[in-house]
């Protein structure tokens, strides 16, 4: 029998932070462009925010060209736990398969 799947991040494993770290990981998006990707409202994304920035993985720094505004990007360590998450959900979707083929 093969070893189970890994076990899951659950900072990530909620499906608004997913994909918000998906966004987050390409690049640096703004509060506005986040908001709209998202489709959710400014508490809602200002609380999910919350919890990455709480875990140390979610870096902000605001720029100024004509209006100021935030971007955001994963930190170091928050891009190495999603990479992590990324391939957890891999090794399930392949443990997945081959429980299918038994």
């Amino acid at each position: 029998m093969n070893a189970p799947p890994p076990f899951l991040n659950a900072i990530f494993h909620q499906p608004v932070r997913t994909r918000l770290c998906l966004l987050l990981h390409r690049g640096e998006p703004s509060f506005t462009q986040l908001k709209a990707s998202l489709s959710i409202t400014d508490g809602n994304l200002d609380a999910h925010l919350k919890k990455l920035s709480a875990v140390g993985y979610l870096h902000s720094r605001m720029i100024v060209d004509g209006r100021p505004h935030t971007v955001y990007c994963l930190s170091e360590s928050g891009t190495e736990a999603f990479r992590e998450y990324l391939d957890c959900l891999e090794a399930i979707c392949a443990f997945a398969m081959l429980a299918r083929d038994d």
